[in-house]
């Protein structure tokens, strides 16, 4: 790499919860400090308007609102990946048009989909993406996960990097990750500047030996999952497998048993936001179950559980 070639995003680039006050609405100010804990947490980079930030129960004015003072207020301190996805490519590309103008580094994507059976075949998405890269002028990472149905396979993502070149980064959280990961980067090779993976880093040590430079996780812990990467990408493995045998129990509950609302939970009670509240139809956590995740949490001692108190 030439040095004029800025070096490819790496590390912990975390999704920022939408905080919401106890009558649903969007809390602007709780935004304001998710984003000034992350940025304490020495996260890498930001994600906002993803699944794990409640982007689906947004309003489009919302999410307007949500862009500009994220990128306003993150000012430049890390970058910002801006959730773009949307079945309609005019959406997407409108999107991602805007969040570029705001300051935006990158875009996040997923293939194009609706409902349970409305997809794209595979000249539709690579079209889908090549107007979305157009229309911002700025890298993209696709978001490959289950929730979209859509098989996304290692043939065509290497066929969307090298036709797409804004598509560098690619965020992997489907099943067996880390071999889907391992194929890619083999396959794809330089025109793959970004492999991470996602799920809340439930994977994380099998993707870091697959090859992965990245990870995704929420904001509930991104500073004790940054120790795991930075002692892996320095030659450090015994101590990256201990420091993540440390957290496990941590994102595996987080995973299986909350969803989204683990980071809200623990932000809330850690003094950073004033509610933990989500959208209807989503729920509450249980108290049983609240009560176990922050056992789990006052052992791991994350940022996200005192940077407020």
């Amino acid at each position: 790499m030439s040095a004029t070639t800025p070096q490819p995003y790496a590390a912990v680039f975390p999704i920022a919860p939408t905080p919401f006050t106890a009558g649903g609405e969007v809390d602007y100010d709780g935004q304001r400090r998710v984003l000034d804990c992350m940025v304490d947490q020495g996260v890498d980079g930001i994600c906002i308007l993803a699944n794990y930030s409640e982007q689906f129960l947004l309003t489009d004015a919302e999410r307007d609102a949500l862009t500009d003072l994220c990128l306003a207020h993150v000012a430049d301190r890390v970058p910002v990946i801006v959730t773009v996805s949307h079945f309609s490519t005019g959406i997407a590309a409108a999107r991602a048009r805007e969040a570029a103008a705001a300051g935006a580094r990158m875009l996040m994507l997923m293939p194009p989909y609706h409902g349970a059976t409305l997809r794209a075949d595979e000249k539709g998405t690579l079209e889908h993406f090549a107007r979305v890269a157009d229309a911002a002028g700025i890298p993209l990472m696709v978001q490959d996960a289950p929730l979209s149905g859509v098989t996304l396979s290692v043939p065509f993502l290497v066929r969307l990097a090298r036709e797409v070149p804004l598509v560098r980064y690619f965020k992997i959280e489907v099943p067996g990750a880390a071999a889907k990961l391992r194929t890619l980067i083999e396959a794809g090779d330089d025109a793959i500047d970004g492999p991470f993976d996602g799920e809340e880093s439930i994977t994380l040590m099998a993707d870091l030996d697959a090859g992965a430079t990245g990870t995704m996780p929420s904001a509930l812990l991104p500073d004790l999952i940054r120790e795991v990467v930075v002692h892996h990408r320095d030659g450090r493995r015994h101590e990256a497998a201990a420091a993540y045998a440390r957290i496990l129990p941590l994102i595996n509950f987080e995973n299986r048993q909350c969803g989204l609302r683990a980071t809200k939970t623990v932000m809330a009670e850690g003094g950073v936001i004033a509610s933990d509240a989500v959208r209807h139809p989503l729920e509450p956590l249980h108290p049983a179950t609240r009560a176990g995740l922050l056992e789990l949490a006052r052992a791991a001692n994350p940022l996200s559980l005192r940077w407020g108190r």
